[in-house]
Formats: C-alpha cells, structure tokens, sequence
C-alpha cells in the first residue's frame, strides 16, 4: 500500500476527480482538504493506492497534468488498519508487496546515477576499508566494506535503463561507477605506499598467505553465479516492497573488496594479483548487470500480461 499525497489545482479538481473515480477499486482512505495548497495553490487529496494499481494511477494523473502543474508526493504504508481498497488480486507476483512501480523505479535509477561527493566518499572509505581488510586477512572488515559501499545503486540503475531505453540513465550510471571505483583505487594506492613505508603495513601484503581473503584475487565461475543471484536479488528488493535483502546483496558481491584489493597491489607492484582483483571486479559487475537487466525485463513482461487481463468480476473496467 502506497499513500499519495496531492495538491491539485483548481483547473484540474474535476479532471482528479475522474480519475480517482476511474481507479476506485485501488483507492482508498481518501481526504480532500479544500484550499490547504499554499504553493502551488489548490486542493490537498490524501488517499491510500494499492500498489498493484499505483503505476496504472500515476500514469492517468501524468497524462492529466497534474505532476506539471500540482505535485504528488507517495510514501509507502507500513501499517494499514482502516478499511482498504479491494485487493486485486493480480499483482506481478500475485502479492501487493511484489507489485513494480514504475515511475518509483525510474526516480530511483535517476538519482543512483548522480555522481556527489557523498557517493565519492563512501566509495573511497569502502576501498581503504577493503584494503585493511586485505592486509588484516579480516573477512569481517570486507563484510563492512561491502556494506560501505553505495555501488549497487548505480549497477541497478544501469539494469533500469537499458530496460527501460534510457540511455542517458545507463551512461551516468557508467560514469558514476567509473568515477567511483577509479577514486577509489586511486586513492587506496599512496594510503597502502604510506601505510607500508610507516610500517603499520607489511612491505608486501601479499608475500604471505591470505587465507580468509584470498577468494577476492581469484575469481572463478563461482564469482559470477554469485553474482548473478546478487543482482536478482538485489532488483527484486528495489522494486517491490520487500527491501531487508538489499544488505544481503551487498555483502554477497566482491565488488569493493575487489577495487580495494586492486590499490593495494599497485602499491606493492604485484602486478598479476591488479589483474586478477581487476576480472574479479569485472565479473561481478557483469554479473550483477546481466541479472539485473533479465530480472527487470521479466517483471515488464509480466506486468504487460497483467494490463491485459480482463478486470475480475466486479471490478470496474
């Protein structure tokens, strides 16, 4: 369930009302607060959406205008114990919860392929975190670094635009990513020279055996199965309701450790193991992308099939 919160303006009142008509099985606990817009100036409608229904809804208020002219804020409804709208019944996966809002996915993706100094940031620690973890041979301080990281956004993003053919969406999110894992590497390099040459550093990390970390430099067709049902997983969080997999999905991608694992061979001058972290980081990418495209392109099917299907009996059509 989804609250909608609108400021419709006078010239389109009778338009909104239509449409909230039209969609009557999927709202409910509408309020109509006349007049309480200030800017833009209009009506104030609050109602609950199904979320099976929400995408249908927001498309007949885009084409009515009111995004351009009112606004529409949605949050989601963790709780719910009024009287709600009829459950259609026909949701993507046949629950409420797995039902794809579109225009929430497309925002989403919009804003994850924003390159800031926030996502900088956290792509640099996540790698200097990585780097230690190396060193230490601590899985736990990969672990943190993987949840550290905000790469997933931009991979999810670049999934959302090539299924949704949106290019410019796919070329910021691939910049994003560059500019991301580039600083951060870039970086992690004079912090593991300086670590080294004050000691707290071995002069080469890699000379003894890394046991607990060493699957980061050695990938193998585990690497992409992994992740591969990361990106499945991680999509199926971002677009439905149920979002406790998303930390699951980060600290199951060798992505930032991968990246981290990369500075700090540069530093040493081990030259093969850079190669190695490198296709490691590439894999999981790949991976990552490839799933993420091929889940999302499923929904889209499904959620076509579900357009078509004849409203139930009592349903309006």
């Amino acid at each position: 369930m989804l609250h909608f919160e609108m400021i419709v303006p006078p010239a389109l009142a009778l338009t909104v009302d239509d449409v909230l008509t039209d969609h009557a099985e999927a709202v409910s606990n509408v309020i109509r607060l006349p007049h309480a817009g200030a800017d833009p100036r209009g009506d104030v409608i609050l109602c609950d959406v199904t979320r099976a229904d929400a995408t249908d809804l927001l498309a007949a208020l885009h084409r009515a205008g009111l995004d351009a002219v009112g606004s529409i804020s949605i949050t989601p409804v963790d709780l719910s114990l009024s009287r709600t709208a009829t459950t259609t019944g026909a949701a993507i996966f046949g629950s409420d919860d797995d039902a794809v809002v579109w225009q929430e996915v497309e925002a989403r993706a919009g804003d994850e392929a924003q390159i800031s100094t926030t996502y900088i940031m956290f792509m640099v620690i996540a790698t200097l975190i990585a780097a230690v973890g190396v060193v230490a041979d601590q899985p736990i301080l990969i672990v943190g670094a993987m949840v550290v990281g905000p790469d997933f956004g931009p991979l999810a993003a670049i999934a959302v635009g090539v299924v949704r053919r949106r290019a410019s969406v796919v070329g910021r999110s691939a910049l994003a990513l560059l500019a991301g894992y580039g600083a951060g590497i870039l970086i992690a390099i004079p912090f593991s020279w300086i670590m080294m040459r004050l000691h707290i550093f071995p002069p080469n990390p890699f000379a003894e055996p890394l046991p607990a970390t060493s699957f980061i430099w050695q990938p193998d067709p585990l690497s992409y199965i992994v992740g591969f049902l990361a990106g499945i997983a991680g999509i199926l969080s971002l677009t439905s309701a149920k979002s406790g997999a998303l930390i699951g999905v980060l600290i199951s991608v060798t992505t930032i450790p991968a990246a981290g694992a990369a500075g700090l061979a540069i530093a040493s001058h081990e030259w093969g193991t850079v190669g190695t972290s490198l296709m490691q980081l590439v894999v999981n990418l790949v991976a990552i992308v490839t799933a993420g495209t091929l889940t999302l392109a499923v929904q889209v099917r499904l959620a076509r099939r579900r357009a078509r299907r004849p409203a139930p009996q009592g349903r309006a059509s």
